[in-house]
């Protein structure tokens, strides 16, 4: 007899479902900061180029320790781990509420500053938080876990930009930074609420070999090292997330309200996807969905490069949001799935690495890229790419488009 799915079978472990509180109100939280910051700095400068510079301030300090974050989270108790890499956070959003007391900053520079304590912070949140989440549920559980978790980030995701937009557009920025911080206070209050769990010391002390290990494990497996890989080239050319303020000013006249809709619409997708996702998990074709969806994914942004509708373009940025969300899933439970308990902080720092490479220095990509190209061209260059890359992984990598199964 045939074992009937149960979709909610993670959310039935109360501290996992502690666990997930803490998550959304941290991602509102992050969605907001990023949109006000972004609506901010291209007010100043009115130069995508300085869209980029925020992207490349964090990506720098998050890059370079992102894998000694990996190797903290596998050597120190990664609840506290958590706690602190997130107190360095709210410490951001505090310093940008004071920032905005009077008038609020006339230069970027305090902004890039920012935006690089929470590059150092999330170097070690999130391999901890997210190893810490595979050791509350077993292992059959996992994509259950990770299709919730992937919900959870696109429903904050849909309200941070939306809420952002709203604050800052009626009550100015003094609010929505005001509002940011209070979440991640919400957040700290939630991840307290999760036992600690001392992590069991190994026999391995050395840093650089315990790191060295941690990417010998990756690159031996090319099927996860494939589906990083297409995540960070995807993304990092794709998608153009950080140039929304310039399409909302310039192309399509919508106001920082406008661009709290348009920040939703990719997570909205995604939020009806997971719910897909939950009831019907991918269990067929594996592979090939992944591909496809990727490629779907570059489409749409060719699309929204193109398009002058404001109608148009939230869709099409909702129908991207649907088909990334679906590698995302993949993505976290094949890597869930093929690493062992020991070594999850390292890989998830890996994994951590490719996505901050392709999200924070893909915004630098794509701020360069508008400045030598222009704004449309250089989106739809980089979508363009985007399909080389699945067209390239696919050949260069059988394993993968013929994996049937996770």
């Amino acid at each position: 007899m045939t074992e009937r799915h149960d979709p909610y079978q993670a959310l039935r472990n109360p501290e996992y479902r502690w666990y997930l509180l803490g998550c959304a109100p941290l991602f509102m939280a992050a969605q907001i900061q990023s949109l006000v910051m972004g609506w901010q700095v291209y007010s100043m400068t009115h130069d995508p180029l300085s869209l980029g510079l925020i992207g490349l301030a964090e990506a720098l300090p998050f890059l370079g320790l992102s894998l000694f974050g990996g190797w903290a989270a596998d050597r120190w108790e990664r609840r506290n781990l958590s706690l602190i890499s997130m107190s360095a956070l709210l410490v951001g959003a505090i310093i940008l509420l004071l920032l905005n007391l009077d008038s609020g900053p006339r230069v970027a520079w305090p902004f890039y500053l920012v935006q690089g304590l929470a590059g150092v912070a999330r170097a070690f949140y999130r391999p901890a938080y997210n190893a810490l989440g595979t050791e509350l549920i077993p292992r059959e559980a996992y994509q259950n876990a990770a299709t919730w978790r992937s919900s959870v980030f696109y429903s904050a995701t849909v309200v941070g930009p939306a809420l952002g937009g709203l604050l800052y557009g009626f009550a100015g920025p003094l609010c929505a930074y005001g509002t940011e911080a209070g979440f991640m206070a919400f957040s700290l209050f939630a991840l307290s609420r999760v036992r600690r769990r001392p992590r069991p010391l190994t026999a391995e002390t050395q840093l650089a070999r315990s790191l060295i290990e941690g990417v010998r494990f990756v690159f031996s497996h090319r099927v996860i090292l494939s589906v990083l890989s297409l995540d960070l080239f995807a993304v990092l050319f794709g998608g153009a997330v950080a140039l929304l303020p310039a399409f909302a000013s310039d192309v399509l006249h919508v106001g920082p309200r406008g661009l709290g809709l348009l920040r939703a619409a990719p997570a909205l997708g995604g939020v009806l996807m997971s719910i897909v996702l939950a009831h019907r998990p991918q269990s067929r074709g594996t592979g090939k969905t992944l591909l496809y969806c990727v490629a779907l994914f570059g489409l749409t942004w060719i699309g929204f490069a193109w398009s002058t509708s404001f109608v148009l373009s939230w869709l099409l940025l909702a129908a991207g949001g649907a088909f990334d969300n679906v590698s995302v899933v993949l993505r976290a439970t094949l890597v869930q799935m093929k690493t062992p308990p020991e070594m999850m902080g390292r890989v998830q720092a890996i994994n951590g690495f490719f996505i901050g490479s392709s999200n924070e220095l893909g915004a630098f990509e794509s701020g360069v890229a508008a400045r030598l190209f222009g704004l449309v061209p250089s989106v739809v260059l980089g979508a363009c790419i985007t399909l080389v890359v699945v067209a390239v992984t696919a050949w260069r990598v059988p394993e993968l488009r013929k994996l049937s199964r996770l």
